[in-house]
């Protein structure tokens, strides 16, 4: 099925429901929520994916799991989706948070097969299988990542958000620490205890997922390693393939 919203299917009798859709360039889809846990592909284009506890940006050719009943809001960047609706504790059902997975040739090509199906597709004929197959290839699908962790606490999210908002890769512990009116090591011990990273961890993943939005942009690799505090373009390459095993310029033609 392609161009509907899952509202209208939801309660078919099928464990798997595919949905093709095409967004406008910059299109966002506010806070919602679904019955059934959904792995969202973007064909083409990268989404930026928002919940209360964090921030994921997906490129092309990769996908976001969100579980069921989880609200999240997603700004698409000229997106091509491939939707599998699936029901709840199906898959994946010790994942409670939104994951960035990678997307196999096999599971990229039950994703374009299963939104040609017919609503009612056939159990019984070549269309069962073929949803079945994409369960379990769903079920063993990598994380990546792709995630920037908010902390619950609601002095230290302040933060995180405005670092989110404008990356500086040197913008330091003390600092945060300062503002917070706690000791370096306090301050070390509750960041990790937050957000499950240390500082310097958290402060480079978040650069690496922002910048992933700006190169599917078309932002050059020295304007974001400028913009994002680093000495030069090198110094930021270096960064981005320490975390992501591929140097920036071939990262989104990654397949």
């Amino acid at each position: 099925m392609r161009n509907t919203h899952i509202d209208l299917h939801d309660r078919l009798d099928r464990t798997v429901v595919a949905i093709g859709n095409d967004y406008p360039p910059g299109h966002l889809l506010p806070a919602h929520s679904h019955r059934r846990a959904q792995l969202l592909y973007g064909a083409t284009g990268v989404m930026h994916v928002v919940t209360r506890d964090g921030n994921w940006v997906v490129p092309p050719q990769r996908a976001v799991w969100i579980p069921a009943g989880v609200a999240h809001q997603v700004r698409m960047q000229d997106v091509s989706t491939r939707s599998a609706y699936i029901e709840p504790g199906a898959v994946r059902a010790a994942s409670t948070a939104c994951e960035v997975v990678d997307v196999s040739p096999l599971l990229r090509q039950l994703l374009l097969e299963a939104v040609d199906m017919p609503p009612h597709y056939d159990l019984a004929g070549r269309d069962g299988p073929v949803a079945t197959l994409l369960l379990h290839e769903v079920d063993r699908a990598a994380v990546l990542p792709l995630h920037i962790p908010l902390p619950p606490d609601k002095r230290l999210a302040p933060l995180c958000r405005a670092f989110i908002a404008a990356p500086d890769v040197r913008q330091t512990p003390e600092a945060w620490a300062e503002r917070l009116h706690m000791s370096p090591r306090t301050f070390s011990r509750h960041f990790r205890q937050q957000t499950g990273m240390a500082f310097s961890e958290w402060r480079q993943r978040a650069c690496v997922v922002l910048a992933l939005a700006r190169l599917a942009a078309g932002a050059p690799v020295t304007a974001i390693a400028l913009d994002f505090g680093y000495q030069s373009p090198a110094a930021f390459s270096t960064m981005f393939r320490r975390v992501l095993g591929r140097p920036p310029t071939s990262y989104l033609r990654a397949q």
